[in-house]
């Protein structure tokens, strides 16, 4: 987003010159359904974000415009709760944690807007979020460490927001790297950076614009059915606590119990785990074809095993699979609806599109987007103006 309209917006409202933060969506390069599995992700940060302009305002009040709704809102910090106003709920979420562990936030203004797609699962409202964290943490100087920021946002969204969302969001968009993907123990926070050296490939986002009404109720149906598959095999194996602890060989050593389809979901997470750990060292090795077969095998396992994909995600990945220029291809995020993530051959993208573009609209009669997206760092100050000082 162009700063210098936040900024003219932000004097126009309040007459100040503000701190200027950003703060990135995601991608997730592979590692579907693992991470309340307490498996391994691996998000990365892109050049799609939020931008807030933020200052002190010497009252007790916050007061918020979107530019991209073109609303403002006002709240009393001393009464800090939900509001109806949906889009507030998450800078009100975070002030709240902020408060609630002790930090002194005073009054402030705040104007945000961002060039982030809303729906297409990259993460807006975790990005406003730690921009909210982030820019509070460095308005009140208050020095917070950027893994209690992340838990800080998620526990925002659980509280304000209402979303019982996973870690990996609001971890990718404040720990991003530029050119790194974030490989993110689920169970231990642990994390390690594995280089994205793309060189001659684009990451193309396709977005199907569709979200079919299942994702809710088949989410928490499939974390009962791992539930499921981890009591079977503690039974033989205490020590188990989650499909992380499970091989495909412990697995299979109480298939019979196992009702067939709980099976298939729990191998799914297991092979998921596996297909992720073995693509960071092809990253490693920069075998970008290598780890493109492991993303279409983590498509093929999302949409056959676990069966949260749709045909229209499945439809942007077949379409891919004859098409030398595009070396890896899965659907992205939850399920149902929202975008399959492509590595295409830069120098072919623009055909790559055309005709995706042009198939998908005869398939399904919707005009798709597309989206072309850089790997870049994570949350962090663009400038600071002295009347925030």
């Amino acid at each position: 987003m162009d700063v210098s309209i936040l900024k003219d917006k932000f004097f126009e409202l309040y007459g100040a010159a503000p701190l200027i933060v950003r703060s990135p969506g995601r991608i997730n390069l592979i590692g579907e359904h693992t991470d309340y599995n307490e498996g391994f992700v691996l998000p990365a940060a892109i050049d799609k974000e939020m931008v807030l302009a933020v200052a002190k305002n010497n009252t007790d009040k916050c007061r918020l415009h979107s530019v991209d709704y073109n609303e403002s809102a006002e709240f009393s910090l001393k009464d800090l709760k939900p509001s109806d106003t949906a889009w507030a709920n998450y800078i009100l979420g975070v002030a709240d944690q902020l408060k609630k562990a002790g930090h002194t936030i005073e009054g402030f203004d705040c104007v945000f807007g961002g060039d982030i797609p809303m729906g297409a699962g990259l993460s807006s409202s975790a990005a406003l979020e730690c921009g909210a964290g982030y820019a509070l943490s460095e308005l009140f100087k208050l020095d917070i460490e950027k893994t209690q920021l992340v838990k800080f946002a998620q526990k925002a969204e659980h509280t304000f927001a209402g979303v019982q969302c996973g870690i990996m969001d609001q971890f990718a968009s404040v720990m991003g790297k530029k050119d790194h993907a974030i490989r993110l123990d689920c169970r231990s926070l642990e994390f390690s950076y594995f280089p994205i050296n793309l060189r001659n490939y684009q990451v193309v986002l396709c977005d199907t614009q569709v979200k079919h009404s299942l994702a809710s109720s088949e989410y928490n149906t499939r974390r009962k059915e791992c539930e499921r598959g981890v009591a079977a095999v503690k039974e033989k194996y205490p020590e188990v606590n989650s499909l992380r602890d499970i091989s495909l060989q412990m697995l299979n050593e109480v298939k019979e119990q196992l009702d067939p389809v709980v099976y298939k979901r729990c191998s799914f997470v297991i092979e998921e785990n596996e297909r992720l750990l073995s693509g960071c060292a092809l990253l490693e090795e920069g075998d970008i074809a290598g780890f493109g077969k492991k993303m279409y095998g983590s498509h093929d396992g999302l949409s056959e095993n676990y069966e949260v994909s749709c045909k229209e995600l499945d439809f942007l990945v077949d379409y891919t699979r004859d098409k030398e220029y595009v070396v890896g291809a899965r659907m992205m995020g939850g399920g149902f609806g929202g975008c399959t993530i492509n590595l295409v051959a830069i120098d072919q993208k623009d055909t790559f599109i055309a005709g995706i573009r042009e198939a998908y609209k005869e398939k399904f009669n919707i005009d798709m987007k597309t989206y072309e997206v850089a790997v870049k760092d994570g949350t962090g100050r663009v400038e600071v103006a002295n009347a925030t000082a």
